[in-house]
């Protein structure tokens, strides 16, 4: 009971105190909203760049093409080899005949020309996909080396620029995310420690009259808390409507269909849940910082 009655009382003289000191509190929430604001932009940005970098890794694969006179006991031996590499997810054998098939159904120019050739001239295939596509150019020429292999065809360098972009911007957005909830904490707390100090002389007589350091902390920390909810009201609005329009508007997909965005349900959802996260747990942070440096208990 007693405790319940401190916490009601916390939460009141938290809410008192952002009222008394509404100038700086405001402040401290309109810099926490465009804070978040940016960290929901940067959140988006990783997600939807992880997205399309995994789908492009899912696209991404091998082909290797056999010797024209390879026989079936080579294209066994191929397999095996091609199986004992250890960067090596899945692979499909794929005859030369079901490559003429395919590109007849394709095309009807190709039909006509296959069929006019007579001979079928396309090349016993293994399709390959990989687990590391850091390693696809090792793992090529690996393959490249099996004996009956005519040609591996991977997108040599366009692969390795592709991956190596999308890490960087994932890099880059993670420390710009990582920068902003620090200096959200930073603002936060430096409003945590203007409002301690204009009320010094109440926090003296508290520890006169023996209040614990419990009942002196919990409404700072509450106050901090409700700073960074309130904080994050017009985020999670601006995420969840913003992106959705986006994606109406952009056809599912960012400028190419190289980038596919996500599905707006329930990932808008998960990312203001986030949101409301970081900012309750940036405002408690940035309020126990200036607690224990200001008030020394």
């Amino acid at each position: 009971m007693r405790v319940i009655r401190i916490i009601g009382r916390s939460f009141r003289d938290a809410f008192k105190s952002i009222g008394r000191n509404f100038s700086l509190s405001f402040a401290s929430i309109m810099c926490t909203t465009i804070t978040l604001i940016l960290v929901a932009v940067a959140i988006v940005c990783a997600a939807n760049i992880e997205n399309a970098t995994k789908l492009i890794e899912d696209e991404l694969s091998i082909v290797v093409y056999l010797n024209k006179d390879v026989t079936t006991e080579k294209i066994d031996n191929i397999k095996s080899d091609i199986a004992s590499e250890s960067n090596v997810q899945e692979y499909t054998f794929k005859s030369k005949d079901e490559w003429k098939l395919e590109m007849a159904e394709y095309s009807q120019t190709f039909d006509t020309v296959l069929n006019y050739i007579g001979e079928n001239p396309l090349l016993d295939s293994f399709i390959i996909k990989v687990y590391d596509l850091e390693e696809m150019h090792d793992t090529a020429e690996y393959i490249k080396s099996i004996d009956g292999v005519e040609t591996v065809k991977y997108g040599e360098g366009m692969v390795e620029t592709v991956v190596s972009t999308f890490d960087v911007v994932e890099k880059v957005v993670i420390v710009a995310v990582v920068a902003l909830i620090l200096v959200t904490a930073f603002l936060i707390s430096n409003t945590i420690k203007l409002t301690i100090f204009s009320r010094r002389n109440e926090i003296e007589i508290m520890r006169l009259v023996g209040a614990s350091n419990a009942s002196i902390k919990l409404p700072f920390l509450i106050e901090g808390f409700v700073i960074g909810i309130i904080g994050s009201i017009i985020p999670v609005c601006i995420t969840i409507y913003g992106y959705v329009i986006l994606f109406t508007k952009m056809g599912g997909q960012l400028f190419t269909n190289l980038i596919i965005l996500i599905e707006p349900y329930n990932f808008v959802f998960l990312v203001a849940l986030v949101l409301v996260v970081i900012g309750a747990l940036v405002g408690m942070f940035g309020s126990l910082k200036a607690v224990r440096k200001y008030l020394k208990i």
